[in-house]
């Protein structure tokens, strides 16, 4: 294979995780509610207000009406009719094992409808009261208490084998025969019968989409049974017969409940006229707004469109069948009205469309607005969302998509992954082509990784992998925007915050390649590298007040097994790479020479191999005036925090907290109050300890030993000047109070405090289901079906155990 070929396989190798890729790039994900057939298809069947007859408990030879309350996977909360809103008679039944019967059944097996001891003085007629009750009641599916299906999901009772009917969408209204042959989420791969293996001609369709129906729809509703043209060919009309009669005889075996279709978009009445004009966008390639006829118009239901083409060579332009509320077709103007580019016919002259001089050319009249449904902002998408979708072009991918465009009822968005680059596609909100985040992972089904940046190093490209550095990794490798190598000049001074030991470990160089990109996993590497990472990252953090000159890039240290999060900025060309990276080295009181396009061969140009921590601080962090091998280019942030200590603090301590509490991720899954900033860490960060710093159980002997750090690193630090004894009791102030703060922690404001303790009882935790856990406890899919399973068990293991 061929080296790309191996690049990418190795990529799908990789293990995707939804949860470090939305952190990373620090994007949200779409709201699950947006997706309504996924919704849809976690529904078992059953519903809150459906009725069944259930046996008494204390008579299991009679049985009485009850209402669900609730559902739960096979869980269901009933109450008797005739205890109204009173819910201590509550109770559970597992579908799979209760006495559960569907309306009617008592009638019709001779069984005993009898009202329980406990509500008998309330309903003094019997027969009356059922009447009453039972008038317009919607009974529980009969398939789904009795038989193989009991229990299941309804999605799952369609299997690999079942069988459904497929209008053809391309050219006219006939239908054919259609196998499943795999059902992943309800999303199914579909096979025309009479195929058999030949996989050229498979679909994928979501179960609730309007051209898919259950087997018989096309006979009761005055539709042919053809197979389609593009397969016709391929077996004589004989044999297409035959497969038909064979269809028919094993329709029992193979059918789909009816039941399962009762949630399918309802298609209205159109108004449209043959030769109207529109805009649409081309299913089969949903790049483009283009203009588009209505070619036919079959019934009140169905017409059909075609894409214009103006070249005189073409035979048929792309055409499809289309309802009133097909997506993809909008009225004319409605992409000027917009602000979007509508793109002329094939073989239009020049590149500047005008409506009305094409609709004047084409004799044709544009289609009223009347004959469009209303479009609708209304959905919870909003840009830079991220969410799962399918590649038009390869409909076996689902990938990584990114809303980069949103008007009224439609997105457009950015696939990251696909095997082949594709545009921007457009697809409506309502779309069963889009799915929520985990939703692959959910349903065991690949989900594209993000593609491997071209023409980068093998380690800058582990980088972007872990750090989801996708959208904008296509490497400028000549330009003013290309990085030359960074060199890492281990011989070289690495000053107060950086373990030699370490910055020995890195490699020799990083880059070439995009600036940004580079610089950031240098940056990342020196985080790395560093004594206490979250040091380093507060001195490389961006100044609130300073001006932007470069791209303010999020970077993160992790430390004590806490994480933290500061925006750094980095340069964009090429021209200011030698003195960003020597401003920094300054920045971190190390060699000027320790990173930088430059290598240093055999001795640095700054001399700097004399130099050792004690006096490298002493020289350049306390005796200003005194120059004595001091890299020229910057002053020292140890300088200002020795002569104006409490200044600094105060100062840092606000920017710090102030930009943490900006960011909605700045730290990984930390209670509010627990550690952000680089709480205490050094001489400067033990004096900022505050009600941000600490957890709220945190011991005073933790405490301590945080203080005695504290010690030890200002006696590092400090060297033997006139003004020891003062610093010394001022630290010895600064420790008395900070013990007393830390005793005396409590929230700073109402955002950061703990929520006021309520009681959950057993019976709400029961009661829990997936739309209240995802709504309630902002849960994504995969995370939420998780936890509604631990419900049900404990639900079923507290039936079992105590019900009688």
């Amino acid at each position: 294979r061929s080296g790309e070929e191996d690049a990418g396989s190795s990529v799908e190798e990789m293990e995707f995780n939804w949860d470090e890729y939305l952190e990373d790039t620090g994007a949200t994900a779409a709201p699950h509610g947006s997706f309504k057939h996924v919704d849809t298809s976690l529904q078992n069947g059953f519903a809150p207000g459906m009725k069944l007859e259930v046996a008494v408990k204390s008579d299991q030879n009679t049985y009485w009406v009850a209402t669900i309350i609730t559902t739960c996977g096979q869980l269901l909360l009933l109450r008797y009719d005739g205890y109204g809103e009173d819910r201590k008679a509550d109770f559970w039944c597992d579908i799979l094992t209760a006495d559960l019967h569907p309306i009617g059944w008592c009638q019709q097996n001779k069984k005993i409808l009898k009202v329980p001891e406990g509500i008998k003085d309330k309903i003094p007629d019997q027969e009356e009261f059922l009447q009453r009750v039972l008038k317009g009641a919607c009974s529980a599916p009969a398939n789904l208490l009795e038989g193989l299906h009991r229990g299941k999901n309804p999605l799952d009772l369609i299997a690999p084998g079942s069988r459904l009917e497929l209008q053809n969408i391309r050219d006219s209204l006939e239908a054919w025969i259609v196998n499943v042959v795999e059902n992943v989420g309800g999303r199914l791969k579909l096979r025309y019968e009479g195929l058999e293996d030949l996989d050229k001609f498979d679909q994928w369709l979501f179960y609730l989409d309007p051209f898919l129906h259950q087997v018989g729809w096309a006979a009761q509703h005055g539709y042919s049974l053809q197979p389609p043209l593009a397969i016709r060919s391929l077996r004589s009309e004989a044999d297409w017969q035959e497969i038909l009669k064979k269809v028919k005889e094993e329709e029992e075996e193979s059918s789909v409940p009816t039941d399962l279709f009762k949630d399918k978009p309802v298609i209205g009445v159109h108004s449209f006229s043959e030769g109207m004009k529109l805009e649409a966008v081309d299913p089969m390639a949903p790049f483009v707004i283009s203009p588009a006829t209505v070619l036919k118009v079959y019934n009140d239901r169905y017409f059909l469109i075609e894409m214009d083409d103006l070249r005189p060579e073409r035979a048929a332009g792309q055409r499809y069948v289309c309802h009133v509320n097909s997506a993809g077709i909008f009225p004319v103007q409605w992409s000027l009205k917009n602000g979007l580019h509508l793109s002329p016919p094939p073989g239009y002259p020049g590149q500047d469309f005008d409506w009305a001089d094409y609709l004047k050319q084409c004799g044709a009249e544009a289609a009223p607005q009347s004959c469009f449904p209303l479009l609708t902002s209304d959905h919870g998408f909003k840009e830079n969302m991220k969410l799962e979708a399918v590649n038009p072009v390869d409909p076996e991918e689902v990938c990584i998509a990114t809303v980069t465009k949103l008007k009224d009822s439609y997105l457009w968005l950015q696939l990251e992954g696909s095997k082949k680059p594709v545009p921007e596609c457009i697809v409506s909100v309502e779309s069963m082509n889009i799915f929520p985040v985990g939703w692959c992972e959910t349903n065991g089904y690949q989900l594209r990784p993000p593609r491997k940046a071209i023409g980068t190093s093998p380690l800058l490209f582990n980088y972007c992998w872990h750090h989801g550095i996708w959208k904008h990794s296509l490497l400028v490798i000549n330009g003013k925007y290309c990085c030359p190598k960074i060199y890492f000049n281990h011989r070289c001074f690495s000053g107060p915050y950086l373990n030699k030991g370490r910055i020995a470990e890195l490699p020799q160089s990083v880059g070439p390649g995009n600036c940004v990109l580079v610089l950031k996993e240098v940056l990342t590497l020196l985080i790395n590298a560093a004594y206490k990472p979250s040091r380093v990252l507060r001195e490389l953090q961006l100044d609130e007040e300073a001006a932007w000159h470069g791209h303010g890039e999020t970077l993160k240290a992790k430390y004590k097994g806490k994480s933290y999060r500061a925006t750094v900025e980095v340069v964009r060309t090429a021209d200011r790479v030698a003195d960003f990276c020597r401003k920094t080295c300054i920045k971190l009181e190390c060699c000027p020479n320790l990173f930088g396009p430059q290598m240093v061969l055999d001795k640095c140009s700054e001399n700097c191999s004399v130099l050792t921590k004690t006096k490298y601080t002493h020289y350049y962090g306390k005796r200003k005036n005194k120059r004595i091998g001091r890299p020229p280019g910057g002053h020292s942030n140890m300088e200002v925090a020795t002569k104006k200590p409490n200044k600094r603090r105060k100062r840092r301590k606000h920017f710090f907290v102030h930009k943490k509490k900006r960011s909605s991720a700045s730290v990984d899954n930390t209670p509010a109050g627990s550690p952000q900033g680089s709480g205490a860490e050094d001489e400067d960060d033990q004096d900022e300890v505050d009600e941000e710093s600490l957890t709220e159980d945190s011991t005073s002997e933790h405490q301590d030993e945080l203080l005695e750090e504290s010690e030890v690193s200002e006696k590092k630090s400090l060297s033997s000047s006139p003004t020891q004894s003062e610093l010394s009791h001022s630290l010895a102030q600064d420790r008395d109070k900070r013990k007393r703060k830390l005793r005396t922690f409590s929230f700073s404001d109402d955002e950061n405090k703990p929520p006021s303790p309520k009681e959950i009882d057993g019976q709400a935790l029961l009661l829990l289901t997936l739309p209240t856990v995802q709504e309630c406890m902002d849960l994504k899919l995969g995370p939420a079906i998780k936890l509604c399973h631990h419900i049900e068990r404990v639900k079923l293991a507290f039936y079992q155990q105590f019900a009688n």
